[in-house]
């Protein structure tokens, strides 16, 4: 499942990290996280899923919108 630039951003909040530390963990650039969450582009699909396993690591935990109650982020326990 592809993540959003929302989920992206509020799962950044629940870590507490900023945009570089999400790329230095994803091995990404700022710039590619920058504009994924500001909506400029889709990023490739290697960099989506390196974005998404570095939040992952990190303890976030991604919510299918088709299980009900939509899209979203929690920290797993």
């Amino acid at each position: 499942m592809p993540i959003s630039p929302a989920q992206c951003r509020a799962a950044r909040a629940l870590l507490g990290w900023t945009q570089a530390e999400l790329a230095a963990r994803a091995e990404v650039s700022p710039g590619t996280v920058r504009g994924f969450e500001c909506g400029r582009h889709d990023p490739h699909r290697a960099t989506a899923a390196a974005l998404r396993r570095a939040l992952e690591e990190a303890g976030v935990a991604f919510l299918d919108p088709d299980e009900g109650g939509g899209a979203g982020v929690r920290k797993r326990c």
